[in-house]
């Protein structure tokens, strides 16, 4: 075996074990409110973000907030972001996203809200996060899934680890189209 041989099989060998670590985990949050300011949002315990599910499930409520208020949810999607805050592409995505009437994507992510009940979560409100075996593929990154009441798969959201290992929200890919809440679809 080549010195190159070795030194790929040690590679390999590191991130496999990496990969297999975290496996299919999942976590539950549950929140008795969601929050209604940026102030609200660090209160909470998730908010010391020493974990990717703790900033995945605060991405999906800085959404909510961002459908009732977007100044507000600006706010709180800035500060899970960290040093990258949103740009003028990012809010025009998320503002296209929320166009006709399409507020209640965020809220489907969470535990009871289903197209039969207009999206309408059970409280308190709970929201699960899981990882498979491919989640932290990329170093210093986690690609994490969150079930979803309008689709048959679950979706997936992109964090990334700071140096203090601290977790931002990198990518999210929460906002895709759903099914029709009963009461919007002319076929129900």
């Amino acid at each position: 075996m080549s010195i190159f041989d070795k030194i790929k099989k040690d590679t390999m060998g590191m991130v496999n074990s990496a990969v297999s670590s975290v496996g299919n985990k999942r976590e539950k949050f549950t929140f008795s409110a969601l929050p209604e300011s940026l102030e609200q949002m660090q209160a909470l315990p998730e908010a010391s973000l020493d974990s990717p599910y703790k900033t995945a499930a605060l991405t999906v409520c800085a959404l909510c907030a961002y459908a009732a208020d977007k100044q507000i949810g600006t706010e709180m999607l800035n500060w899970l972001r960290g040093p990258r805050p949103l740009n003028g592409a990012d809010i025009s995505f998320i503002n296209d996203r929320f166009r006709d009437g399409k507020t209640y994507i965020p809220f489907s992510y969470f535990a009871g809200a289903t197209p039969d009940n207009d999206y309408t979560p059970t409280q308190p409100f709970t929201i699960t996060i899981e990882s498979n075996q491919y989640s932290n593929a990329e170093q210093g990154y986690m690609k994490l899934f969150i079930p979803c009441g309008g689709a048959d798969s679950p979706r997936p959201i992109k964090l990334r680890m700071k140096g203090d290992g601290k977790w931002f929200l990198w990518e999210q890919y929460l906002l895709t189209g759903i099914r029709e809440p009963k009461s919007a679809d002319p076929w129900a």
